[in-house]
């Protein structure tokens, strides 16, 4: 198993703590992950984009120039995600922010109300989570059977607070799709 998946959105959105909370779970999981984040220099409000590899063997290479799947989490991110994504490739799209239907036909599209189930949970910024949860089931890139030792060995001591809030949005967007 190979997984090359994009995440793109705006600054404040989590992307980069996506790609990152993403190869620790690969990474815990036994398997070999690359992991390349991009991000503007606005502090929030600009883009964030986060390139990652799942894989049970050795990577070859750790850009991700096509990709199987692509997570779009608003609007400006929707015709780069749609470059970058192979020909019957998967987007899930964050629902909540992207009204705008992709161009291309030859794709599996997911709507997830990523953000709005967020706000249900407690707060906006759990939509990053809730896509993750999404993206793990629809992928099959993570098992998340550990979910909760890995967010304890993943967060700070003084994060640990938010972990249960944290694992429900994972949840949350695993069982939405």
């Amino acid at each position: 198993m190979m997984e090359k998946s994009f995440f793109a959105g705006f600054g404040g959105q989590g992307i980069v703590s996506l790609g990152q909370i993403w190869v620790y779970f690969a990474m815990k999981e036994g398997k070999n992950v690359t992991f390349f984040p991009f991000y503007g220099a606005e502090k929030r409000g600009g883009i964030a984009r986060a390139s990652v590899i799942v894989s049970d063997n050795e990577i070859a290479s750790p850009l991700v120039t096509t990709a199987d799947s692509v997570l779009v989490m608003n609007s400006d991110s929707l015709p780069v995600c749609e470059k970058i994504l192979k020909d019957d490739g998967l987007m899930v799209i964050n629902s909540t922010l992207v009204k705008e239907k992709p161009r291309q036909n030859n794709i599996r599209a997911i709507y997830l109300e990523a953000s709005a189930l967020a706000e249900q949970i407690g707060h906006v910024r759990f939509a990053n989570m809730v896509a993750l949860g999404a993206m793990a089931r629809l992928t099959g890139a993570l098992a998340l059977t550990e979910m909760d030792t890995i967010l304890e060995n993943f967060f700070p001591p003084g994060k640990h607070g938010l972990i249960a809030k944290n694992a429900e949005a994972i949840r949350a967007g695993y069982t939405a799709v």
